[in-house]
């Protein structure tokens, strides 16, 4: 089985217990992965510079969001937090052209920073939210990742320009802080990592920063023994 990890939520906040993961990682023999960096955030010049750090060592930054976290309105957004987000899904308060500006802003903010600039994006909670494809062709990422899969954004300019195209692939998550939770991730899990072996796709493991802490860390390490090749996040190696 191949896979795709990425290490979500990392803030200054978080950045001991991401550093921690990364270490257990690294002790299992897996390669530079992908960090989720929320930008909207009180940063200070030494972390900034750490993060520069983990590029430099091979590890691909990612825009994730900008806060990641709102307080939820929208009946939609109220009955999606219940269930799923809590409190993070960010852009599901916004209208098609505020989460085109998120998006744009959390970019804007590597380079700012002199960090490398991301080419990839995944909104808190994988909630893209309601974009539509004109604003979609304006992102400044070749690759956003939702629930379902990943998203290559269409671009408006240049003989190149074609549809947005989408590739579905499974997931898998670990934040089973609840007994309700441990018991429908546990099973959730397992079928999409069943899903990746029947169709030959790798699976995307996702890990937040409290995870090796939780109900089912057991099943991250399982997980992660039975994988035989580790990808990178981009454009050409996700599409399989």
């Amino acid at each position: 089985m191949q896979a795709l990890v990425s290490i979500h939520d990392l803030m200054p906040h978080t950045m001991e217990r991401v550093e921690r993961i990364l270490d257990w990682l690294k002790e299992r023999s897996v390669p530079p992965v992908t960090l989720l960096v929320v930008p909207g955030r009180p940063w200070q010049p030494g972390q900034i510079e750490r993060l520069r750090e983990l590029a430099a060592l091979g590890h691909q930054l990612a825009a994730h969001g900008w806060h990641h976290e709102t307080t939820p309105r929208r009946l939609y957004h109220r009955i999606h937090a219940t269930l799923i987000s809590r409190n993070v899904a960010e852009h599901l308060d916004l209208d098609s052209r505020g989460i085109l500006e998120l998006m744009q802003r959390s970019n804007n903010w590597f380079v700012e920073n002199d960090l490398p600039a991301p080419d990839f994006y995944v909104p808190p909670a994988w909630a893209l939210g309601p974009i539509n494809q004109t604003d979609l062709a304006e992102v400044p990422f070749q690759l956003i990742e939702t629930t379902r899969g990943l998203i290559y954004p269409a671009r408006k300019a240049g003989p190149e320009n074609k549809d947005s195209r989408f590739q579905k692939l499974p997931l898998t998550g670990y934040e089973a802080d609840t007994a309700l939770r441990e018991f429908f991730l546990r099973r959730w899990n397992a079928a999409q990592a069943k899903t990746a072996r029947r169709k030959n796709l790798p699976l995307r493991i996702s890990i937040h920063p409290d995870d090796l802490d939780l109900r089912i860390a057991d099943q991250i390490g399982q997980q992660i023994k039975d994988v035989e090749a580790f990808l990178p996040y981009s454009g050409k190696a996700s599409r399989v």
